[in-house]
This record gives structure tokens, C-alpha cells and sequence, in this order.
């Protein structure tokens, strides 16, 4: 795994041992990056489930302006920290180690331009953090929703509900993983 482009193009990262997370593949990030290209100089950009950290990092390198950065398990974190630590990014990221419920209810105060939630395959994390989002009204007008799951079905039927969002995209990588791009109704 490797930054693809911008200040720290060519790095390549530490990831994580075993099947505890699941790095994007590069191909997926590529992907992703050339959707969101244009919004992400001087954008805050909010990684959660950052597991090495290298969708943060990606968006560091090419001109957001602040990463935040979401992790729960201490080996995933002290990755990220390495991580950080070798893009020399760290001007740019700040990392959170906690449950993303409590990090959403009681550290995140400010809007955010783009965030990319790859949450635990088989679970509804995205769809609680998107109505906390909505709830303490930290989506901008503009604000960019990446989901990387493998849950369709179940992310398309609960989030249609929810008002304050739109579906702009969605790609489908293999058998497993499914990005949904949202933006702000």
C-alpha cells in the first residue's frame, strides 16, 4: 500500500497483520480519489475507521487542508502514527483513538468538507454515523459522504430516509465492496 499522488506520492505504508481490518485496495482508492479530485485542496476531511490510515493520508497528500483521523484499536493507531510519521504529514492530520460514537457525540465540533466512512464489514456503523452527522449539523451544503461497504441493500434502504442527503454515486468493486457517494441535499 502506497500514497498514489500529491506531496507524499510514492510512499509506501505500514499496514496492519492479520484480518482485523481491511486495507482499501489501491485501485479502489484511485478510484475514489479521481471522483473527489476536485474538492479535496483546502478541504477538512474526516477518515473514520481509519485502520492504517491511509485514506487520511492520501487526502493529506493532495492539499486537504485538515485530516481527522478515527481509530479504536491502539496496534491500528500506533500504525497510523508511524504512517503519519513517515509522509511527514503530520502538520495536517489530527488522530483521534476512540469508539466512533463517542468520538462523533463528544470530540467532533466542526463541519466537515468530505468524509470517508469504511466501518467493520456486516455492521450498520455508517448509517448511526450519518444521522449523528445530520443530527448535530456538521454537514456543509457542499459535504461529500464516502461509504465503503459491503451492505447495498441495507445502507440504500436507511439512508433514504434520512433527508438531509443524496445518493450521487455508486461503483461497485468486486463481490464484497460498494462505494456510495452522498453529498448534502
Amino acid at each position: 500500500m502506497r500514497i498514489i499522488s500529491g506531496k507524499a506520492r510514492g510512499t509506501k505504508l505500514y499496514t496492519l497483520d492479520g484480518n482485523n481490518t481491511r486495507p482499501t485496495l489501491d485501485r479502489v482508492k484511485e478510484s475514489i480519489f479521481n471522483i473527489i479530485q476536485n474538492e479535496i485542496y483546502d478541504s477538512v476531511f474526516l477518515d473514520l475507521f481509519a485502520g492504517s490510515g491511509a485514506i487520511g493520508l492520501e487526502a493529506a497528500s493532495r492539499g486537504a487542508s485538515k485530516v481527522i483521523m478515527c481509530e479504536k484499536s491502539r496496534e491500528a493507531v500506533n500504525i497510523i502514527k508511524k504512517n503519519i510519521e513517515k509522509t511527514h504529514l503530520s502538520q495536517k492530520v489530527k488522530l483521534y483513538e476512540l469508539d466512533y460514537e463517542r468520538f462523533l457525540l463528544n470530540s467532533l465540533e466542526e463541519k466537515l468538507d468530505i468524509i470517508y466512512i469504511d466501518p467493520p464489514y456486516k455492521t450498520d456503523y455508517a448509517i448511526r454515523t450519518i444521522k449523528i452527522l445530520v443530527q448535530k449539523q456538521l454537514l456543509k451544503p457542499e459535504t461529500l459522504i464516502i461509504i465503503e461497504t459491503d451492505m447495498e441493500r441495507e445502507i440504500i434502504n436507511n439512508l433514504e430516509e434520512i433527508k438531509e442527503i443524496e445518493v450521487k454515486n455508486i461503483k461497485k468493486y468486486g463481490r464484497a465492496t460498494c462505494i456510495f457517494l452522498y453529498q448534502k441535499a
